[in-house]
């Protein structure tokens, strides 16, 4: 009998009823990050009006944990400021959620990346300085369970 992981009912809950799933045809700013070796690839779409985060929507191929955090973030930053939504790590999503394994923490911080590389999208379309770093990549010599 194969080991299961051990989900909270958040995680099952956003896995099977996802929020936000979607394009936004005239967003604001897309990103879109992954590891195609892991198979876990997130693209978010925000509409921004006045650095408040109006709608967002996302797309996510990838195992029950990374639907999950990218709806759960999505979640986390509809109706946020910019500066509220850049505030967001991945440890905040995964307690939104109830926890996640070990194993599967890298798709927060996937979640997390998704978000900020469409502000960064953002910030570039609007012609201004990107306000933040970089953080990394997530999945860079890991892979998915």
């Amino acid at each position: 009998m194969a080991e299961q992981l051990p989900y909270s009912e958040k995680v099952m809950d956003h896995f099977t009823n996802p929020r936000n799933v979607g394009e936004i045809p005239d967003a604001s700013g897309i990103g879109t990050v992954g590891n195609p070796v892991c198979g876990d690839v997130m693209k978010m779409y925000l509409k921004i009006e006045n650095e408040i985060i109006v709608d967002v929507k996302f797309k996510t191929f990838g195992c029950g944990a990374a639907v999950a955090t990218s709806s759960m973030v999505t979640e986390m930053v509809k109706g946020k400021s910019i500066a509220e939504a850049l505030t967001i790590t991945n440890n905040a999503v995964a307690e939104a959620l109830g926890g996640l394994p070990p194993v599967k923490m890298h798709c927060s911080v996937l979640a997390e990346e998704a978000l900020r590389s469409a502000l960064k999208d953002y910030y570039k379309k609007q012609g201004k300085p990107v306000p933040f770093e970089d953080k990394g990549h997530a999945h860079e010599g890991e892979t998915c369970l």
